[in-house]
Order: structure tokens, then sequence, then C-alpha cells
């Protein structure tokens, strides 16, 4: 099983609205490790690392109707790197 690591940039109405809370609970219940971040620009980061088949669950979730607030657009990378460096799934 191959580890990945998501970095993905959401935009749309994503703040305040329990947006990371929720990717921070569906995150941890996929198995995955990392973080959710509000950016100064409105966006979230997001940043999740795991089995390649969670962290693609995680990204189909992110540009779901599930997802809380209005998403717009995601922009994803995957790399095969990992989940190095992190531990647990935090939001800032």
């Amino acid at each position: 099983m191959s580890t990945v690591r998501l970095t993905a940039t959401v935009t749309g109405e994503v703040q305040g609205v329990g947006f990371r809370y929720r990717t921070r609970q569906q995150a941890e219940h996929l198995g995955l490790v990392g973080s959710a971040t509000n950016r100064p620009d409105g966006s979230v980061l997001v940043v999740a690392a795991g089995p390649s088949s969670a962290v693609e669950q995680l990204l189909k979730w992110l540009r779901s109707a599930d997802a809380p607030g209005r998403v717009e657009k995601v922009e994803a990378d995957l790399h095969d790197d990992g989940a190095s460096g992190l531990t647990g799934f935090v939001t800032d």
C-alpha cells in the first residue's frame, strides 16, 4: 500500500463555516495525518498524508457537497513523499 501526501488549496466560502473542523474529522476517520489551515486570502490549505486510497477519499470529500460551506475550487497535488514529519491532524 503506497503512502502519499495531498496538498490542496480549497477556495470558496470555507472559513467560518466549520470547514477545518469537519475536514479534521473526515481525515481522522480515514486514518490520515496532516493539517487544515485558514489562509489570509480566505482559502483553506489542507495537507493530508496516509494510504493513497484514503487520501483519494478525502480529496473526493473535499470536492463533494458534503464538505461544509461552499467549495468553489480545489487545487490539489499528490506526492509520493508520504507522512514524513506529520503526526496527528491539526487545525490552525
